[in-house]
């Protein structure tokens, strides 16, 4: 069985590798964590082949969690209603792992982050595992550096199924974690080589070469991306664009006021009033040509320092999901020079 993960960079054609790896023989599970990598998944799953093919199935990570893993195996015996997406009480971590109010709330809903954890405590692995060799050839897994907690705990041991496992995802891409539960794999996403020793340690082939040129971002955009972000990406073809930090207010208030250029935030972008969404929410857009990334003071002066590499690594990486969306053109402004926008 073939199991691999493959380690892209943004824009170099994760969904289109996938999907190339579809076909009407070979039954495939198709799992990825958010639902509009999902509505995107599926609707190019339509466009390869006119129609839902019934040997390819594509889902959420908690529909196949709480559907396929949870609900044949231990639903009647637990008689939960749902699933809970809030972190648990700080007290229920103080009962024991067997206890079932540890993975329940009060109206006997599922505590998502620990759903992994409770089908490992009752002992479903190997009923799962045997549920994914009747039903699939091969399993590919989508967004992977989203995972998590307990969940990633789980992936890894789902490679043990007598499938194909493919994982495929972007590390640097890491904004949130599909879920946290205390002290569990909370150093998981703090440097690229050991994350990728962890499937290496599992017998599962790492590829850092298949997706490592984008396809989308320019070579300056890529320059820029490598050079101040320290994330090692590449062009796939010699293409340049304009890169401008604009520190003339009135130019960036041009920027602002242009209904063709998004404008991305760190946070809260609708009070500005424009074509705009944040960093980090900007992930698996692929359609801007000129983007505006909006700085705030620290990043700013980090910019001006050449110093951008050493911001925190959650609003690092949400940088670089913000730059790597341009196509074209890639605009740096402050967001002080908009506050007069701001509602």
């Amino acid at each position: 069985m073939d199991k691999r993960v493959i380690f892209a960079v943004a824009g170099s054609g994760k969904t289109t590798h996938l999907i190339d790896e579809l076909d009407l023989e070979r039954r495939v599970l198709l799992i990825t964590y958010t639902e509009n990598n999902f509505a995107h998944l599926r609707f190019r799953v339509l466009q390869k082949f006119g129609y839902l093919p019934p040997n390819i199935v594509v889902c959420t990570y908690f529909k196949f969690l709480h559907n396929f893993c949870y609900r044949p195996l231990l639903q009647m015996r637990l008689g939960s209603r749902g699933m809970n997406f809030h972190l648990p009480p700080a007290q229920t971590a103080r009962f024991a792992l067997t206890q079932d109010a540890r993975y329940l709330d009060g109206r006997r809903r599922l505590y998502h982050n620990r759903l992994a954890k409770l089908l490992e405590v009752k002992g479903c692995l190997p009923a799962i595992l045997a549920r994914m060799e009747r039903y699939f050839d091969r399993v590919f897994v989508d967004e992977v550096q989203d995972f998590g907690g307990h969940d990633f705990n789980l992936l890894a041991a789902l490679c043990r199924a007598n499938t194909d496992v493919l994982f495929v995802g972007d590390f640097f891409q890491h904004t949130f974690d599909t879920s946290r539960d205390g002290s569990v794999n909370r150093t998981l996403h703090d440097d690229f080589g050991a994350y990728a020793q962890r499937f290496a340690a599992q017998g599962i082939t790492v590829d850092r070469q298949s997706l490592r040129a984008s396809r989308r971002c320019s070579t300056t955009v890529c320059d820029f991306i490598r050079e101040h972000l320290q994330i090692d990406m590449h062009a796939h073809e010699a293409r340049n664009s304009d890169l401008s930090v604009v520190e003339q207010a009135p130019l960036a208030k041009e920027l602002y006021r242009d209904p063709v250029i998004v404008k991305l935030f760190y946070s809260s972008h609708t009070r500005y009033g424009c074509f705009s969404h944040n960093w980090g929410a900007s992930k698996g857009m692929d359609h801007f040509r000129d983007v505006c990334v909006v700085l705030g003071p620290d990043a700013w002066a980090r910019l001006q320092s050449g110093d951008l590499q050493r911001l925190a690594p959650q609003t690092r990486n949400k940088l670089y999901v913000a730059c790597s969306r341009a196509r074209e053109n890639l605009y740096f402004v402050r967001e002080h020079d908009l506050r007069e926008f701001r509602n």
